[in-house]
């Protein structure tokens, strides 16, 4: 494509994912309390009977209106990263398209199983551990905004460091980076991947990080393992020639 179709077409693909979240955001309004409910199901038991309130007369509005937004961005993502996987797709050679759908499937695989790990094992366990650190003296009065904006922060942290699987697979596959180096420097992507897992958790805590990094730590190793099988004789080749 010419510069300014690639300019058309980047417009084209904006357009969509802005009004896929406008009609969903207005749509899901109506519903934002039995959303909030749903998705602050594991936070809500650490404090009992004790309400999440809210400290000024705007924040019920902002509040329902983050809740329905955000929803939009979870339940939309296939939508939306399609679209961005859509707007390269002119950009590729036919050999190379069709590694498109099996990425699109991954991608949103992958972003759905970080939102579940990220509400079925992270959020109640995070957030009890950071309710432990007050003492006596401090009471906790927990605002819905604040722990409702904190807890989507850490799921779509999880969901977009799901992705690592798709980049390492693809590193490899287009050998930007070859599988030996990658499995001889092993210790230096352990680190990365805890630096990575310290930036997508807001909270920095122990906890959170932790998480985070097993669960990448494992994706990288399936990661590797899967272009292993694929690239077997790449690799049997290269490992030869070191030889």
């Amino acid at each position: 494509m010419p510069f300014l179709a690639h300019l058309d077409e980047l417009r084209r693909r904006l357009a969509v994912i802005v009004m896929v979240i406008f009609v969903g955001s207005l749509g899901l309004y109506a519903w934002s309390d039995q959303l909030y409910n749903i998705f602050m199901s594991p936070i809500l038991p650490i404090f009992g009977d004790i309400p999440l309130v809210t400290l000024n007369p705007f924040e019920t509005f902002t509040l329902r209106f983050r809740v329905a937004f955000y929803a939009t961005l979870v339940l939309g993502s296939p939508i939306i990263i399609w679209q961005i996987l859509a707007f390269f797709l002119p950009a590729l050679k036919p050999r190379e398209q069709r590694w498109v759908m099996p990425t699109f499937a991954a991608m949103v695989v992958l972003f759905g199983l970080g939102v579940w790990f990220c509400h079925a094992v992270v959020l109640h366990t995070a957030f009890q551990w950071m309710a432990d650190q007050a003492w006596e003296s401090v009471a906790i009065m927990p605002n819905a905004s604040t722990y409702f904006q904190g807890a989507v922060l850490l799921v779509l942290g999880f969901g977009l460091g799901f992705q690592l699987p798709v980049v390492v697979f693809y590193l490899v596959i287009f050998n930007i980076i070859p599988y030996a180096k990658l499995r001889a420097n092993w210790r230096i992507a352990y680190i990365a991947l805890l630096v990575v897992a310290s930036v997508a958790t807001p909270d920095w805590s122990p906890v959170t990080m932790g998480l985070m990094f097993v669960a990448l730590l494992a994706l990288y190793e399936l990661s590797l393992g899967l272009a292993r099988v694929l690239l077997a004789r790449r690799i049997a080749y290269e490992k030869s020639l070191e030889d």
